[in-house]
């Protein structure tokens, strides 16, 4: 379903315009393919990483500090401790967020975001407050 999603996507793009505006750059308008494909590759790498429903909850878990695996799992309140775990090895895969082991009895493991994920801060407030107005636009609340 994904990929006939972003094959409708390129073929519906490679025979239109594509504007892409942010706020504090230029508007910059994209005519040809090869140029559309610069601009949706760093999309969907950017959407792949980021993508699912508990990866930005555990991102901003973490920018509030170093956090063991139980103190992440109260913060993201609803997610089971396999799927925890498996979006905390896909964020440390993405250079995201960084797994340290603390040697002693008993072990201890500590994630961290990196300055990589801290980067991610932008894009979370950006999205709260799109996510604002559009409770408002469609609720009214």
């Amino acid at each position: 379903m994904y990929i006939y999603f972003l094959m409708m996507m390129a073929f519906l793009l490679e025979r239109t315009f594509l504007y892409v505006s942010n706020m504090n750059m230029e508007t910059e308008r994209f005519c040809t393919y090869t140029d559309i494909q610069a601009v949706m590759l760093p999309m969907f790498d950017a959407l792949d990483a980021l993508k699912g429903r508990w990866r930005l909850p555990i991102l901003l878990s973490l920018i509030f500090g170093e956090k063991r695996f139980s103190q992440i799992a109260k913060d993201v309140a609803g997610i089971s401790d396999k799927i925890l775990a498996k979006e905390l090895k896909e964020l440390e895969m993405n250079r995201l967020i960084k797994r340290t082991v603390h040697t002693g009895f008993p072990s201890t493991v500590e994630y961290s975001i990196t300055p990589h994920g801290e980067s991610v801060e932008k894009l979370l407030i950006e999205l709260k407050n799109w996510g604002q107005q559009h409770r408002k636009e469609v609720i009214g609340k």
